[in-house]
């Protein structure tokens, strides 16, 4: 296991460039990288791959293919090279096709339909009917949980989070403060959680 250092992984002598880079520490970069991981699981619903991508991330930093320019914080700077780690994921995956020549009703042949459905794959996925089902009795149970809150609890959570109504809208229906309500709602919460 490699021993964490504060010391500059990648840095480049300011004359070599016309600006000077600034110097990125393997602690600088590990510190974000929950945040990148959970970001990359996000877009592309495959742990593994995100895993991969953060360290592909790293990578580069670590072997001076990326560059802090010092213009942004680190961890906006690490999210950028990711997000073009995953946008060339997808091309690869996808092919140099253009969604919209897949899209095009004119000349359609199956290796543009092939790529069209596997880059809706990537963007879209739809979940499996048992994953429907069970997200529907776990909606009932919460709407079941919500129904059996106090009467002061359910109205909150009912108008603010159920109907989506401006915390000023059902701060003069219930006649109560926008402090009374977030402590309503942090209540019904608390409970609901139990």
């Amino acid at each position: 296991m490699q021993a964490v250092t504060s010391a500059p992984i990648f840095s480049t002598p300011a004359a070599a460039q016309p600006h000077a880079a600034h110097a990125v520490t393997w602690a600088d970069m590990t510190a974000h990288r929950a945040y990148l991981v959970n970001f990359a699981r996000r877009r592309l619903l495959d742990p593994a791959l995100a895993e991969d991508l953060v360290h592909d991330v790293f990578e580069a930093v670590a072997t001076g293919r990326a560059e802090f320019g010092g213009r942004a914080a680190v961890r906006s700077w690490l999210v950028a090279i990711l997000k073009h780690k995953i946008v060339d994921l997808v091309r690869q995956r996808v092919g140099h096709d253009s969604l919209d020549a897949a899209l095009d009703d004119s000349d359609e042949g199956p290796a543009q339909a092939q790529t069209l459905a596997l880059a809706l794959a990537l963007t879209c996925p739809q979940p499996r009917p048992d994953d429907v089902a069970e997200q529907r009795q776990l909606l009932g149970r919460v709407l079941q949980r919500i129904g059996e809150l106090p009467a002061t609890l359910r109205d909150a959570v009912e108008l603010r989070l159920l109907q989506d109504q401006s915390t000023a809208d059902v701060c003069r229906t219930l006649a109560i403060t926008e402090q009374n309500l977030f402590v309503r709602l942090h209540r019904a919460r608390r409970v609901l959680a139990a």
